[in-house]
């Protein structure tokens, strides 16, 4: 069988052209024996379309990822502004991503942030506002809502605000407290003002040594009025409250140990000055129970509130230790006119030879001026073992 080279049609051994396309036949018969499969036109069109097709697909394949290249380099940018501060700025290269790359989560929560974050910067300086015009809760419930409002959100951007908000709140917490102990406050509210100081933390330590010097110097001299009242029970309850807010006070454990040792003193008062006076027999003793204490100094303060307090120091000259050592005191006008006598306890409780003691009350009720009060030391009186 042979075949026409051109068209593949079906020829004869002694033709010389092919009757089907007219082409001149070759003349080695041999190049006649393959078949030449004609070419379907009809491919020609869904060959060309998917060649379109494919290039488009391309075209527009590179394009978007030109685009969310483009997108996420916005976003990059965005970021590192909201990371230094600049909330306004990052807003737009945020939008910008967004419009580029329309299913971009991360660009869209990013928006959110910055845009709750610049409404959050001026709830901030509204805040301070506040503060500064004596509105602290409604300053502080203020900078509250502007953390609730970034509960929905993580993040290194996001800490840092966390962070600014709180330290805003710790400030106009401090500022809070400072105006309320500028007013000074009653003993209980002292309490309330301690708790709140130390739930602020090291920022407010300051103000809290302050409170709870405020606290112990009042718990002091109160219970110490007890004492002289021989009212232990209730002075001894009123320390150990007092302890609660100052624990390591020694001024507070010291007043503690001679309120048990005052308290037994008083019980057997009697029969220890009766068993005391049979046993006195040497000078040293005697020494001991009447000049073992000497007066270093004694004077009248004024304290931060204004109150007169009154200070001062002994030192013990005796050979054995003494404990209990009680300071009476009169406070003088000009004119030498009593104001008022008190007592006072020297801290620590027991004094070994040639060791100094102090003491200090504050009188919270006087209207006199520092200036014109005398103090005048009536007697001191101690225990020996």
């Amino acid at each position: 069988m042979y075949y026409c080279p051109n068209c593949g049609s079906s020829v004869k051994e002694d033709e010389h052209f092919c009757v089907n396309c007219g082409k001149k036949l070759p003349t080695d018969i041999d190049d006649r024996m393959n078949r030449k499969k004609p070419f379907n036109k009809y491919w020609i069109i869904p060959i060309v379309v998917s060649i379109l097709v494919i290039l488009t697909f391309s075209i527009i394949q590179l394009l978007l990822q030109n685009r969310i290249a483009d997108a996420k380099d916005f976003y990059n940018s965005g970021e590192e502004k909201v990371l230094e501060g600049n909330y306004d700025e990052a807003i737009p290269d945020f939008e910008q991503a967004i419009q580029l790359h329309s299913h971009f989560p991360q660009a869209q929560i990013a928006l959110d942030f910055a845009s709750n974050a610049t409404s959050i910067e001026k709830m901030t300086d509204d805040a301070k506002k506040l503060s500064d015009e004596q509105e602290f809760q409604e300053a502080l419930a203020m900078l509250n809502s502007a953390e609730n409002n970034l509960k929905n959100y993580k993040g290194a951007a996001v800490n840092e605000l966390i962070n600014q908000i709180k330290n805003n709140h710790d400030e106009i917490k401090i500022a809070e407290l400072s105006n309320n102990l500028d007013k000074n406050p009653s003993i209980d509210e002292l309490k309330t003002l301690l708790w709140d100081a130390e739930a602020v933390g090291k920022k407010a330590e300051g103000i809290t040594e302050t409170i709870r010097s405020q606290i112990i110097d009042y718990s002091f001299s109160k219970a110490s009025e007890l004492i002289t009242n021989n009212h232990f029970s209730d002075a001894y309850l009123f320390v150990e409250d007092a302890l609660k807010y100052a624990p390591d006070s020694e001024k507070l454990n010291s007043l503690k140990t001679t309120i048990d040792k005052e308290k037994t003193a008083f019980e057997t008062a009697q029969q220890n000055r009766i068993e005391q006076a049979m046993t006195i027999a040497q000078a040293d003793q005697e020494f001991n129970e009447t000049d073992a204490v000497s007066l270093v100094s004694a004077n009248t303060e004024k304290d931060d509130s204004g109150n007169i307090t009154v200070v001062g120091e002994v030192e013990s000259v005796a050979t054995i230790p003494i404990n209990s050592v009680l300071v009476k005191y009169s406070l003088l006008s000009k004119s030498d006119t009593e104001i008022l006598s008190n007592e006072v306890f020297v801290y620590p409780d027991t004094l070994y030879p040639e060791e100094k003691g102090n003491f200090e009350f504050t009188h919270y009720k006087l209207t006199e001026n520092v200036s014109d009060v005398k103090l005048k030391v009536d007697k001191i009186t101690w225990y020996t073992d």
